[in-house]
């Protein structure tokens, strides 16, 4: 691994072309382009952390679950990747039984499909009879939106066990459904909430059947017998005017970017109807199709066809309304429906804007692993609280890019335009991240073949096209598991630089710093870093960008490597859109829906998600070698198990 020489001091204070730091060893171009190692190959020949046997719920299989990896030892003398070759010495994880001599990806590029999908609903919506169809439907659900997002009870009831305002379901089938009379009978029952002899229903039957009806099963409308109801709702305050905040919801590129921790994929397939005037959108109505995505590939993505209307509802109040095509347009098959969902914004004297966000939809989760289901059956994953939090974090990190430049707590000045550059940067890395590790139909997810790994997915990427990427295929694994540490106290461990020698193997036994910082949101745990990696004294093993983020939906600690040279540019104000990144990182979320203990995390668990992001030569998009699955191996349960060691040893 290259060495550089100079303190952090020296770093921070280098102007572009400084020849103060001197590269011991010629360090190449793209050296810090394979995350964090030359090749993939390199990892393994890391001295893992202080492993111990430990237990917890996983998606890693459970014969890796108990055991830790130790002792991986690389034949490093051929500098050639593909002849590299593992063994190992003592391992306390057997070697894995091999299933095939590599990898074939031959999972089918989902882009081709979707795009004829799209067409086939972007040229039925332009139909004459479809177009009155879908401004209907768009008109009445911002009435509903309006009426969903204004009203209290009885609609929404606020459930005191979970601390959070609920739908009342039988309410809403009740002003918003078509119900049949005998329906209508069945609800009546369902308040009462004790047994009852319900009317036939078939009116072709000559006998009655008498039943006991439960109050938690509700009528279902035709064609949704796997499908169940998420509403949520929650508002909040931010610093931007209420036609500002439109804009962006419109404009497809802004909406994509400031959700990329939600939207993996979207389209607009045609206009319906617009004001005519640029920037103006009091009645657009567009029709869509988006992907919504989780932080882990083992969370199913939720695809759908929708219109989406805008309307000035008075001269301070806009609405903006996503409602499902489906009922119109039965194609692809429905696991998720949109209900009308979207936000009400309007303007305040002081120069802020309140919105109101309503999440409502019908949803198939029967795909959730089990270790997921109470946060993502609860609503709690893709609520209105994420929406909400999203947008609030976006205005902090725009307050943070216009707060002037001080010193920060190490006595390090970064410059307005270094502060510009890096924050830019980082958010770049950040949206590469929720796009690397979410589990849409861009992402080709597939698992690990060996025995023991059903729970590692990987997948291989092109980034020829990118220029904020090296340069050829890249490699992209993850896991995700259950640890009884709350998420708090697990995002603090992981994002400090004195715990990553615990978990990264690569820092196993150096010396990692937070040499400079950039707040970038109300919670000083929000912070931009650059993280030093020393391997003594005067040498600079490794820079990395970090990124911690934490609010009341999840926190992220992610990261990437990045060339000395390149930081030094970015740190003086240098363009940060041609710097490589590949980002790597945790994903946490708790594992229970934290609405349920008044908002506190401290007393439940945390589901972690591990991703790395690397390159590798002797990986294509096709094909990944024998060796290279051996390290994805071992590298990500080396890993996981590091983190679950610190964690029941209470070395948090």
């Amino acid at each position: 691994m290259p060495r550089i020489r100079g303190t952090s001091s020296d770093f921070l204070n280098t102007e572009e072309g400084d020849d103060d730091l001197e590269v011991f060893d010629q360090c190449p171009n793209n050296y810090q382009e394979h995350h964090h190692f030359d090749n993939l190959d390199e990892a393994s020949s890391a001295t893992p952390g202080n492993n111990k046997e430990v237990q917890g719920q996983s998606l890693l299989d459970p014969c890796i679950d108990q055991q830790v990896t130790d002792n991986i030892s690389l034949n490093d003398n051929n500098e050639d990747v593909a002849s590299h070759s593992l063994t190992y010495s003592q391992s306390p994880i057997p070697p894995p039984i091999i299933i095939v001599d590599g990898l074939r990806l031959f999972s089918p590029r989902q882009g081709n499909t979707h795009r004829a999908s799209d067409l086939l609903i972007a040229v039925s919506a332009n139909a004459k009879v479809n177009r009155n169809k879908i401004i209907e439907v768009a008109v009445d659900s911002m009435e509903e939106l309006t009426r969903m997002a204004l009203v209290g009870e009885p609609l929404w009831k606020f459930d005191k066990k979970r601390n959070a305002e609920v739908l009342n379901d039988i309410e809403y089938m009740r002003e918003y459904g078509h119900i049949h009379a005998t329906l209508m009978e069945i609800m009546r029952m369902v308040e009462v909430g004790e047994p009852q002899s319900l009317p036939n229903l078939d009116s072709s039957s000559e006998s009655s059947i008498e039943s006991e009806y439960k109050p938690t099963l509700l009528p279902k409308e035709a064609g949704q017998e796997s499908l169940y109801s998420e509403a949520s709702r929650d508002s909040a305050y931010f610093k931007m005017s209420a036609s500002s905040f439109v804009e962006l919801l419109m404009d497809l590129k802004q909406w994509s970017s400031l959700f990329s921790n939600i939207v993996s994929r979207a389209m607009v397939l045609g206009v319906l109807s617009s004001s005519g005037f640029q920037r103006n959108y009091d009645g657009t109505i567009q029709v869509m199709t988006a992907e919504f995505h989780a932080s882990t590939p083992f969370i199913p993505h939720r695809e759908s066809y929708f219109a989406r209307y805008c309307k000035q509802l008075n001269h301070e109040m806009w609405g903006v309304v996503d409602v499902s095509l489906e009922n119109l347009f039965p194609y692809p098959s429905t696991v998720f429906r949109r209900r009308p969902s979207g936000c009400l914004i309007k303007d305040m004297p002081n120069g802020c804007s309140k919105v109101i966000w309503v999440e409502h939809v019908q949803v198939d989760s029967n795909l959730v692993p089990y270790i997921f289901k109470p946060v993502v059956t609860s609503g709690f994953v893709f609520g209105a609280r994420r929406w909400i939090d999203t947008v609030v974090r976006q205005c902090e990190r725009f307050e943070a890019l216009i707060t002037p430049s001080t010193p920060n707590a190490n006595g390090v000045f970064i410059p307005q335009p270094g502060r510009t550059s890096l924050l830019k940067l980082s958010e770049r890395m950040m949206r590469s991240f929720f796009a690397d590790v979410g589990g849409g139909t861009l992402n080709n997810w597939t698992s690990l073949p060996l025995s023991c790994a059903e729970g590692i997915k990987v997948m291989a990427k092109n980034s020829m096209d990118d220029p904020g990427k090296p340069p050829g295929t890249t490699l992209v694994f993850a896991t995700s598991l259950g640890l009884s540490a709350p998420p708090k106290k697990l995002f603090n461990f992981l994002r400090q630089g004195d715990s990553r020698p615990k978990w990264d193997i690569l820092s196993h036994g150096l010396s990692v710093n937070e040499v400079a910082y950039i707040h970038n949101g109300r919670d000083p745990l929000n912070r931009v870093s650059i993280m030093q990696v020393n391997a003594s004294q005067n040498r600079v093993h490794m820079l990395y960008l970090q990124e911690s983020r934490t609010d009341n939906t999840g926190s992220y600690v992610v990261y990437a490597p990045v060339e000395v040279s390149a930081m030094s540019m970015v740190f003086n104000g240098g363009n940060p859109d041609y710097v490589h990144i590949l980002p790597s990182g945790f994903a946490i979320l708790p594992d229970t829906d934290i609405n349920q203990m008044n908002g506190e995390t401290a007393g439940c668990g945390s589901l972690l998600t591990v991703a790395f992001h690397v390159v590798d030569r002797a990986s294509t998009l096709d094909f990944i070698p024998l060796s290279s699955v051996n390290t994805i191996y071992h590298v990500i349960t080396d890993t996981a198990m590091s983190i679950k060691a610190a964690v029941m040893s209470n070395n948090l």
